[in-house]
């Protein structure tokens, strides 16, 4: 399936429109996770752990709006929207959300 933040599909023509699609995803962090990551922001550098889980939940939002997509009977999603929040002190929401098509 072809996912895209581009309203079209280049060298492919929309055939259908299939409606809007989210696909979501909200992680938490464990607090010795937290804990390294306070530390590498006070010293400097780069969280892995937290990048690793904004990783995580991006594929899991991606995976849902292609499953999405497939039961609506799109075979691609165009204006692809990637949003993230922090819901409370220690939740990560990943929403992804786009129009399912049928592209030829």
């Amino acid at each position: 399936m072809i996912i895209t933040t581009t309203n079209n599909v280049e060298g492919r023509r929309i055939t259908a429109y299939k409606g809007i699609v989210v696909g979501e995803a909200i992680m938490g962090a464990n607090i010795v996770r937290d804990l390294f990551a306070q530390v590498t922001d006070i010293v400097g550098g780069r969280s892995g752990a937290y990048e690793r889980k904004l990783q995580d939940a991006r594929e899991v939002a991606f995976r849902e709006l292609e499953q999405r997509a497939q039961a609506l009977g799109g075979n691609a999603v165009v204006g692809v929207d990637i949003d993230y929040e922090v819901v409370g002190d220690t939740m990560l929401m990943v929403s992804a959300s786009g129009t399912a098509v049928v592209i030829e």
